[in-house]
């Protein structure tokens, strides 16, 4: 391990033993990263890709099957108590409970780590000021809205002062302004110095948080880098989005189409994509193609397109 990484895998894998007649499932296969200290570290991917097994490795509350792992300098599966101490782990579901307040589920949660009781107080008056929870202190957490109560699960997450916070799908679930609102409390955590490791298949949610990440499908790695680097790597600067009533002939006149300003075409299910450099030129090929499209789109190219690009599928499959 690098003195200037704080998580380290070689051949990192995780295999589930055969139930029921079925195969062992292989949900990681062998993969290799490194999470440096001060950065917000990224596994993007979608459903059943390895994301959660992997977190769960880290966080030492899942034995590892094979490689190596290292956390904070230590074993997780030798030495996980160590490590645990030092992790904030944020999981999908909030697991609060509902009839305690929300000072009583920090507070109770400060004891699991053995804190002093002064300590855990103090602690608690600034986490409800950094998680927007002041006036709901001594509420029931059985009244609070779907972001509250993430941001008091993030909140409760910190109250040992972790080194390394894992957040599994922090915002799924949430609408768009409640997002927002968590990703400035992530950010904030990150100019405080807390290093942040998370899952997601939202690839906006990426975009915005992420450092570093890597991309999973089927338990690998198919792609890692900075996210503005994998867009530039693997997809052109935009995307024209088309969608037909009548799809497949629009698809066959366009394959055969020298018209796209050099465009390569991804049929989806539900709507055509063309990767161009030159959205709006490449719309009007398509218009000299005799098409017109219902609806068309340009945009500039995603995270979520490099995932297209390397799997043929959406992140949400």
């Amino acid at each position: 391990m690098t003195e200037t990484s704080l998580v380290e895998a070689r051949g990192l894998t995780k295999v589930y033993p055969a139930r029921g007649g079925s195969a062992e499932f292989r949900a990681v296969d062998g993969i290799d990263f490194a999470l440096r200290r001060g950065e917000a570290f990224g596994f993007l991917g979608p459903n059943g890709a390895g994301k959660s097994s992997t977190m769960r490795m880290i966080s030492a509350t899942s034995p590892i099957s094979g490689g190596t792992l290292r956390v904070l300098d230590l074993d997780p599966v030798t030495q996980g108590p160590q490590v645990r101490a030092r992790l904030g782990v944020v999981p999908q579901d909030d697991c609060l409970d509902r009839e305690l307040t929300v000072r009583e589920n920090l507070y109770i949660y400060g004891r699991y780590f053995g804190l002093p009781r002064k300590v855990i107080r103090e602690r608690i008056a600034a986490l409800l000021d950094f998680a927007q929870l002041q006036d709901k202190a001594d509420e029931q957490v059985e009244v609070l809205s779907g972001g509250m109560r993430r941001r008091l699960t993030i909140a409760r997450s910190l109250i040992n002062e972790p080194e390394i916070l894992l957040l599994d799908e922090p915002t799924t679930g949430l609408d768009p302004q409640a997002r927002h609102v968590l990703w400035d409390r992530l950010f904030r955590l990150k100019q405080d110095g807390v290093t942040l490791i998370l899952t997601t298949h939202y690839m906006d949610e990426a975009e915005q948080l992420c450092d570093r990440l890597v991309v999973m499908d089927g338990g690998r790695i198919v792609a890692r880098g900075a996210p503005r680097d994998l867009i530039a790597e693997h997809v052109t600067r935009e995307v024209l989005e088309l969608r037909f009533a009548d799809q497949d002939t629009a698809a066959e006149k366009l394959r055969s189409s020298s018209r796209l300003a050099g465009g390569r075409l991804e049929v989806l299910p539900d709507r055509l994509m063309v990767y161009t450099a030159d959205g709006e030129a490449a719309l009007a090929g398509v218009h000299e193609l005799g098409l017109t499209p219902l609806t068309a789109l340009v945009r500039r190219s995603t995270l979520e397109d490099v995932f297209l690009t390397l799997t043929g599928r959406s992140l949400i499959d």
